[in-house]
């Protein structure tokens, strides 16, 4: 019983897609608004709505001449890494690297370098853990917000 009502108040609903409900208290009306009539906006909001769709001041466009002469400075030379520390970082990135593309392509490795491969990983983490700055030279407090 209950699943004919619940078609049916969706068949009603479906067959009157689009139309506005009527309420019982007023007619139904399709309100008509003219775009010339200006009765229920004030001066001030109009003049307001005005001055939100006026373009904002564009700032003069430079003088290509001045944007020509302009070349950066060459950049300063990247910091070397004491070998040491490139092959720790080598171990700790190349040795899974290396592990992984063997596996993805299939190439079996000999165990003892597997091995070998595993023990340049940790090598180079402990290597690169040891060797971390212990304190700095900044206020312990400091958040590290500099102006």
């Amino acid at each position: 019983m209950q699943r004919d009502s619940d078609e049916d108040a969706w068949r009603a609903i479906v067959d009157n897609y689009g139309e506005r409900a009527a309420l019982d208290d007023e007619p139904v009306a399709d309100p008509v608004v003219d775009p010339d009539d200006r009765q229920g906006y004030d001066a001030a909001g109009s003049a307001g709505l005005q001055r939100l769709f006026r373009p904002l001041p564009q700032p003069e466009a430079a003088v290509d001449d001045e944007l020509d002469d302009f070349v950066p400075p060459t950049p300063p030379p990247l910091p070397k890494l004491p070998p040491d520390r490139a092959l720790a970082w080598a171990g700790l990135f190349g040795s899974p690297s290396v592990l992984l593309v063997c596996l993805v392509l299939g190439v079996h490795l000999a165990p003892w370098l597997g091995y070998l491969l595993v023990a340049a990983f940790i090598g180079g983490f402990v290597y690169l853990v040891v060797n971390m700055p212990r304190s700095t030279d900044i206020d312990p407090w400091d958040d590290g917000a500099r102006l």
